[in-house]
């Protein structure tokens, strides 16, 4: 079965035979489930994301193209952020009319354990031309600060 990636960028990372023999096999459950059953078995898309140190805080990076920002859900905890959102289809066009299918619609999320902890109330997101970034701001486990005792 293709990766949320491979359906994503239209890459074919196995045979075409392969493919095809899982087309079918998917087509002959499909085809024998009700809407609603179809529905449960239908797992999330799993984003593929870029994480990495730039020094006082964390990057991570992910293609949403085809989201509107207001429909992602992004949560952030100390030490791990989860992405969810739709990637709505606009027009139905019947499955027999299609050529080729490789973009992936439907719902994906992604949660993502950090190597460090991070300030979340300092924690930015941004989408530009489809690309999300989240820039996380590390805790300063050193930054020291005087209290003042109140009588």
């Amino acid at each position: 079965m293709k990766s949320f990636f491979d359906k994503l960028t239209g890459s074919n990372s196995s045979s075409v035979a392969e493919d095809d023999l899982i087309d079918l096999r998917e087509d002959s459950v499909s085809d024998r489930l009700t809407d609603d059953e179809n529905e449960e078995n239908q797992q999330d898309g799993e984003l593929a994301v870029d994480v990495f140190d730039a020094g006082d805080k964390i990057i991570l990076k992910t293609i949403v193209a085809g989201v509107k920002p207001e429909d992602l859900d992004i949560s952030i905890t100390r030490d791990k952020v989860t992405i969810r959102g739709t990637r709505v289809e606009e027009s139905e066009i019947s499955k027999n009319d299609y050529h080729q299918r490789e973009l992936y619609w439907g719902s994906f999320s992604r949660t993502v354990m950090l190597p460090t902890e991070i300030d979340i109330n300092e924690s930015e997101a941004i989408e530009k031309h489809g690309l999300l970034i989240l820039t996380l701001p590390k805790v300063d486990k050193e930054r020291k600060t005087q209290l003042k005792v109140r009588t």
